[in-house]
């Protein structure tokens, strides 16, 4: 007897036509920057000042504003760690962060010149990424790749739908609890950057995994405000400690 449910039953074999894959959004030019144009702006800023300075412990989510043309540098300062980061413009709040068109643009996993863009209608690239201490990294064996726009954020909402269980603790809440002082709800928090965080999809059932991730203390990843930003970052409940910095370029 068939362990199948009703659909599909009876259902004719079928051939399908194999077509090759086609590149839908192949390197448009609003995606590029210029190289040069961005090495300068991080060498600015990196002999620029310090302006704000914070460790991000698990279990916990801080925010911080930058002006267009600051850098931010994330890193790891104990143990392996990866983050949950949002963005939202800072002068217009229902502008932010859109990780699909991300996606799309650039690659499932980002590095190294890709940039970070807002949501419809806006459209507009909010950060660039300028340095990637994990940008060797590359695709592993199991396809697995780090600094994803695919997840989403842990969240107890999803939690009590597999296990059945209550539970408060998630980087979707650390992260709604630290937008609140900037007059934002749980609504506003939305789809992540998934800094050093190691993903991908299975080769056989195509589904989302995760796996260890290669960062270490020390590691780095470092991006350029397009526009005036707030930016929130959760740290996951299971690894240890991020510490931001952010610099303002020389003038």
């Amino acid at each position: 007897m068939s362990s199948g449910g009703w659909c599909g039953r009876g259902d004719r074999p079928r051939v399908f036509v194999k077509c090759p894959p086609v590149i839908c959004y192949d390197s448009p030019p609003a995606a590029k920057v210029s190289c040069i144009h961005y090495d300068d702006l991080r060498l600015k800023a990196l002999m620029g000042k310090r302006i704000q300075e914070l460790t991000v412990p698990k279990k916990s989510a801080a925010t911080w504003e930058m002006k267009e043309g600051d850098l931010c540098r994330i890193t790891v300062t104990e143990g392996s760690q990866v983050g949950d980061v949002n963005f939202w413009n800072l002068k217009n709040k229902q502008e932010r962060f859109y990780s699909g068109k991300t996606r799309q643009l650039h690659a499932t996993h980002l590095t190294v010149y890709d940039r970070l863009w807002s949501n419809l209608p806006y459209l507009r690239p909010m950060a660039t990424i300028v340095a990637d201490s994990l940008k060797n990294y590359g695709i592993d064996e199991d396809g697995a790749s780090v600094h994803d726009v695919i997840g989403t954020r842990c969240d107890d909402y999803t939690y009590k739908l597999i296990t059945g269980k209550e539970r408060s603790g998630s980087c979707h809440t650390y992260l709604t609890e630290a937008v609140k002082k900037h007059g934002l709800t749980e609504q506003d928090v939305h789809d992540v950057w998934n800094i050093f965080m190691c993903t991908g999809f299975t080769k056989d059932t195509h589904q989302y995994f995760t796996k260890a991730s290669p960062a270490r203390k020390g590691d780095y990843i470092e991006f350029i405000a397009d526009m005036d930003l707030l930016v929130a970052m959760s740290t996951c409940p299971q690894g240890k400690y991020l510490a931001m910095l952010v610099r303002k370029p020389k003038a």
